[in-house]
């Protein structure tokens, strides 16, 4: 048997509609509980990045590009091994991504630092 009709047969015996089904059902409670963490920790964050717009007198209106610019802050928060320094960098990379998109870099560093605890990189 070739190479490739053994791998195809291997794949068709691994990948059945039940076996993918029980796979699922037995991780779908720790992927639920995972989720609505996740969706919470978020709601959380917007809602303190708003009350931090709100502060700055920044309109409704123009709150979805300030918020996608905090969604890639936390984002990057959450991953693993990047603090200190490096995280400082990072975050100034997409701060002035967001400057050059129009967004008032003074209110984006507001939510660098007040909701993120994020400071300026050093020079």
């Amino acid at each position: 048997m070739s190479d490739v009709v053994r791998r195809i047969t291997r794949w068709q015996v691994k990948c059945t509609p039940e076996r993918t089904k029980a796979t699922l059902d037995s991780i779908h409670e720790d992927m639920r509980a995972r989720y609505e963490a996740a969706t919470t920790d978020l709601s959380a964050m917007e809602t303190d990045v708003k009350q931090t717009l709100n502060a700055r007198g920044i309109n409704t209106i123009n709150y979805v590009p300030y918020l996608s610019f905090a969604r890639q802050l936390f984002k990057l928060s959450n991953k693993k091994g990047i603090t200190g320094e490096s995280m400082a960098i990072e975050a100034k990379v997409l701060l002035e991504k967001w400057a050059s998109r129009s967004l008032n870099p003074d209110v984006l560093a507001a939510i660098r630092f007040e909701n993120f605890s994020i400071n300026e990189p050093k020079p």
